[in-house]
């Protein structure tokens, strides 16, 4: 049967199997993880911006400095300084970015500190920032003339304290002209935020800003009348009874810092009292 010639070839086929995996490639399984993650970290980071005070959230920053063992003193960690610094508070440096809490200066000072005390210590500050703005609003009901004085007045609380804003109105300007001359109304006023800046020991701090003068003056004198009525309002205040120590600064900012898009509009030209807070 070997040698008949005529016999049917035998074919063998040989046929490769590829098994399928059984996760159907998992790639996208990976990339979710990783946004879940990211959505994860993005929402702690806006509960933490919600939940702690500027001094904690400075804390939190210098944890994360990878600068921090010669930089500050307010940070943690476990490494060749068991989270202090060079300049840590057992050192009691007086010079570089340490401080020591028996002898700090006011320049070198720690920064970042947080924990129950100072967090305690700004909710006060901040409880008495709300107190004299509901005492300054308060005054508007006691009669029409101090009613019509505090329609200059617009107040709000921002980082660098309570901010007291005092405005021109259209027939009711605080100063006569474009001099540093206060109109009656601007005494008012200023008898009013005295009375009321008492509640606190707070430093006080005055800016000034004026309108945009037209361009073709041949010298603008912005910078001056700014200037010269932040002092005015200095002075107001003082002979209202406000104490001269607590005055901080007083500054001229121009017109460089406008609160409407016309420049020249009369609301530009106004007076900021701010009530600055004890931890700046």
């Amino acid at each position: 049967m070997a040698g008949q010639s005529n016999a049917a070839p035998v074919i063998i086929k040989r046929k490769k199997i590829i098994a399928a995996g059984g996760h159907h490639g998992g790639a996208w399984k990976v990339a979710y993880a990783d946004f879940v993650t990211a959505m994860m970290a993005f929402f702690m980071l806006m509960w933490l911006l919600n939940a702690t005070t500027e001094k904690q959230r400075k804390g939190l920053a210098d944890y994360f400095n990878p600068t921090i063992p010669i930089n500050r003193i307010s940070g943690g960690g476990d490494g060749a300084f068991g989270g202090d610094s060079v300049f840590a508070e057992s050192t009691l440096a007086q010079n570089g970015s340490g401080a020591s809490a028996m002898h700090p200066t006011e320049a070198h000072q720690a920064r970042g500190e947080s924990g129950a005390d100072s967090s305690k210590d700004a909710g006060e500050a901040q409880k008495q920032l709300t107190e004299v703005q509901k005492q300054l609003s308060a005054r508007g009901g006691e009669s029409m003339t101090m009613q019509q004085a505090l329609r200059h007045v617009t107040s709000k609380i921002t980082d660098e304290g309570l901010v007291i804003e005092v405005f021109d109105i259209d027939g009711a300007p605080l100063f006569n002209g474009n001099t540093e001359v206060p109109e009656p109304i601007l005494r008012e006023i200023a008898k009013v935020l005295a009375d009321v800046l008492v509640l606190t020991t707070n430093g006080i701090a005055v800016n000034g800003h004026v309108a945009s003068f037209p361009i073709t003056l041949i010298e603008n004198p912005a910078w001056d009348l700014s200037a010269a009525r932040a002092q005015s309002m200095r002075d107001v205040l003082q002979t209202a009874g406000l104490p001269t120590a607590r005055m901080q600064r007083v500054s001229g900012f121009a017109d460089r810092s406008p609160v409407t898009a016309n420049p020249m509009a009369l609301r530009n030209n106004r007076l900021e009292v701010i009530l600055l807070r004890r931890d700046r």
